[in-house]
């Protein structure tokens, strides 16, 4: 017979090693879609896979680390983490020796990370864009992977970009921004600029982004919770991948 009282240890035990940034996950998972889909798919991308998602829990714990100075707190979680992340990464690696350029660009995103986490402002705007851009590059990386030139995913690439960096601004108007007026400005003016950039990668892509748009004008005028605002972004995203990689 199961023991009842096993069950909240089991919860613990699983939030203390996966972070609670639901969001996170159609970040990661769309952009290596994007590129699996439009590149072709190759049997080294299942480790990228690992490598990818091994790598941000990865950064994330040592990024809680570096904001609260006690490093000893996650060494559990850095522990199972980073040798993971080491094995995929190499095996990729060794699979794709070009992978290693964007070894450089990858450093300096995580290092604009590592700032803001000393500084304890990982809510920071550009912090988040940084995120955005570290989740997009993956894009190109599965291209890589494929064995393919990233001319061939340069659409899914950006696509994924413009609809990621809109999603930074949307949801700060929707819970952390609720009420700012300047910050629903700025969503909706990138949204529009953004819509006119869209209109150049295709119609399907165009349509998709006149929607989001619309959630962005508004859907801040009412009092959503984080819950429903991450359905209609797990919908959104859905969109964004199908048309994106249709688009080629």
């Amino acid at each position: 017979m199961s023991n009842p009282a096993g069950v909240p240890v089991r919860r613990r035990t699983v939030r203390r090693f996966l972070p609670p940034q639901h969001g996170a996950w159609a970040m990661l998972l769309v952009p290596w879609l994007a590129g699996v889909l439009d590149a072709g798919f190759h049997w080294a991308h299942l480790s990228l896979l690992g490598a990818w998602l091994t790598g941000y829990l990865l950064s994330y714990y040592v990024l809680q680390a570096v904001k609260t100075r006690r490093l000893s707190r996650f060494r559990p979680q850095l522990l199972l983490y980073g040798p993971s992340t080491a094995a995929l990464s190499l095996l990729v690696v060794s699979t794709r020796p070009q992978l290693l350029a964007y070894a450089p660009a990858y450093a300096l995103l995580l290092a604009v990370n590592v700032f803001y986490a000393w500084r304890r402002r990982e809510r920071a705007l550009l912090n988040d864009l940084t995120s955005v851009m570290q989740s997009c590059l993956m894009v190109f990386v599965a291209a890589t992977v494929a064995g393919v030139g990233i001319g061939q995913v340069a659409t899914a690439f950006a696509a994924v970009l413009l609809y990621f960096t809109g999603t930074v601004l949307y949801v700060k108007t929707m819970i952390r921004e609720r009420g700012n007026a300047s910050y629903y400005r700025a969503s909706v003016i990138y949204h529009v600029l953004a819509l006119g950039a869209a209109a150049f990668l295709g119609i399907p892509i165009a349509a998709v982004f006149v929607l989001l748009l619309i959630r962005a004008a508004v859907l801040p005028r009412y009092r959503l919770t984080p819950g429903h605002v991450g359905i209609i972004e797990m919908i959104a995203s859905v969109l964004v991948l199908i048309t994106a990689v249709a688009a080629r």
